[in-house]
């Protein structure tokens, strides 16, 4: 799995094991529609292993922790389950020692799925991965969220009461520059030497995730932001803009893009590209064909009312097709970036970076979450692929 993808929960019970070169402190939490645990109970970890439908099992030293989730068993009103680990190693972060969750039937130990948070660096403490329902169906979500200030500093920010008063979560995208202490709380985290913390990404209040309070947002592959600015959805109408240029110049080249609807089930619903300038009612509109990529500025465009889907489109994904056969090596400064599409203000960009010798390229994800807010991911997944009826597949798989 990447950061930002889900697969449908084929089983009642699960486990995730979260495992590292290093030991890892593992705990659970459940929460409610507005991210908050009722109280301390629903905070899991090894002095309290146990709560309504979420067990925690310590691996001892020698095996991963896990938490396991019986949905059957979870209460009404709960919507989420967050897995978040730390290093056992006071002060210890990250970098260099990756953990790898693993989410396997807890009835038949079968693996479903593993995930990997890439990039990380100062952060003490993660989101792993979360456990959520939609639509009446559990799912889960790989998250890779860091922070600066420890478990507490997640604990916190999920409305768990810590021993001392702990100043508001720090998250950290990838490669922040200093690392600052996680505030004291018993257990499982100790007090460390006091460290001035480093300026961190806007973060939506609650979530830790990048948002759009400070402005535009430039993205890296991978990585999310949600259209909410001051804890509110900002707009309603968006405009993504594709654009690249030949690699070689004086040759021409056919590039096309599209977006592809899903469904909360990764159904495809419908296709939106030059031959289909407008899906769902009209609420996705596609510019028109562009067939050299000259010129400065967006190639193709493709504007969506995100007030106007129906509730059963629940996943965008933007596509990049090469019709006339060139690979993306031949292809420069591929990008897409989203606007407003009242104020032609743009709002977040990704520059794909890389090319790899394909045809096609999945660029970014539009993914409408449980709580009505959308966010928008970097993607950067090359495919072979002309046309954008071979990226259906592919683009359902990574939602």
């Amino acid at each position: 799995m990447t950061p930002g993808s889900n697969i449908p929960l084929p089983t009642a019970r699960v486990t995730v094991d979260v495992a590292a070169p290093v030991r890892l402190d593992v705990s659970g939490l459940l929460l409610t529609a507005d991210g908050k645990v009722r109280s301390d109970d629903d905070f899991i970890f090894y002095n309290q292993p146990a709560g309504p439908g979420v067990t925690y099992r310590s691996g001892g030293g020698t095996a991963p922790d896990a938490i396991t989730v019986d949905t059957a068993a979870v209460p009404p009103g709960i919507e989420k389950i967050v897995v978040t680990a730390s290093p056992d190693a006071q002060g210890q972060t990250f970098q260099g020692i990756e953990p790898t969750a693993t989410i396997r039937s807890a009835d038949d130990n079968a693996v479903l799925a593993t995930f990997t948070p890439p990039r990380l660096g100062t952060e003490t403490a993660l989101v792993v991965v979360e456990i959520y329902l939609r639509n009446g169906a559990w799912k889960a979500r790989a998250v890779g969220q860091g922070y600066a200030n420890g478990l507490a500093g997640i604990a916190t920010d999920f409305g768990v009461t810590v021993e001392e008063p702990a100043a508001p979560a720090q998250p950290v995208a990838p490669a922040q520059p200093a690392t600052p202490p996680p505030p004291a709380m018993q257990p499982p985290v100790s007090p460390p030497t006091p460290a001035a913390p480093p300026a961190p990404p806007a973060a939506a209040p609650g979530t830790g995730k990048i948002n759009l309070d400070k402005g535009r947002v430039s993205l890296q592959k991978n990585q999310t932001v949600s259209l909410m600015k001051g804890g509110r959805p900002l707009l309603s109408r968006v405009r993504m803009g594709l654009g690249w240029e030949p690699a070689y110049r004086g040759k021409d080249i056919d590039l096309d893009a599209s977006v592809i609807a899903y469904g909360p089930q990764r159904n495809h619903v419908d296709s939106c590209y030059f031959g289909k300038l407008q899906i769902v009612g009209g609420a996705i509109q596609h510019s028109g064909d562009n067939l050299t990529g000259e010129g400065a500025g967006d190639d193709e465009t493709i504007t969506v009312d995100l007030g106007r889907l129906p509730q059963d489109v629940t996943g965008l994904v933007f596509t990049v097709n090469s019709f006339s056969g060139q690979k993306f090596t031949q292809v420069a400064k591929a990008y897409c970036r989203l606007l407003d599409a009242t104020t032609g203000e743009e709002l977040v960009r990704f520059d794909l970076t890389s090319a790899e010798p394909q045809t096609g390229v999945m660029m970014a994800k539009l993914i409408r979450q449980f709580s009505g807010e959308w966010e928008m991911t970097a993607m950067g997944e090359f495919v072979k692929s002309r046309t954008v009826r071979g990226m259906v597949k592919p683009a359902a798989q990574s939602l």
